[in-house]
């Protein structure tokens, strides 16, 4: 249950990048929303499973974070890739650099807010 209010800023986050469309009235855009979507619930589903390890539990913020942030490459990298090739086609008139930068950006943000929920949630030290 906490999962799921934990990834509710993820998920709204990339959703609204995602949802909102000019330009979406072709199959390669609805494709590539599908894929980025899925990019993002894999991820979000890599970082929830590191949030449960038992070995995490003890961690201080930093640590966890460090680990947090070498976690899920390849969950990391299909997200960052299907996220910028969705947005590359929503907005093909932006920056690809600019593109590169937000997916960027949601990764961060996903992983910010698995930390912060595993500082929330902790234990209290005794």
């Amino acid at each position: 249950m906490r999962m799921l209010l934990v990834g509710g800023a993820l998920v709204m986050m990339t959703s609204a990048a995602m949802t909102s469309s000019a330009v979406a009235d072709d199959g390669d855009t609805k494709g590539a929303q599908k894929l980025a979507q899925q990019g993002r619930d894999d991820y979000w589903h890599c970082l929830a499973r590191e949030y449960s390890r038992e070995s995490n539990q003890g961690l201080s913020e930093q640590d966890f974070g460090r680990s947090v942030a070498g976690a899920c490459p390849s969950e990391r990298q299909y997200y960052r890739v299907t996220l910028l090739d969705y947005l590359t086609t929503q907005y093909p008139d932006i920056d690809a650099g600019a593109h590169l930068a937000t997916a960027n950006r949601a990764v961060e943000a996903a992983q910010k807010d698995i930390v912060m929920a595993f500082v929330k949630h902790r234990p209290p030290q005794k």
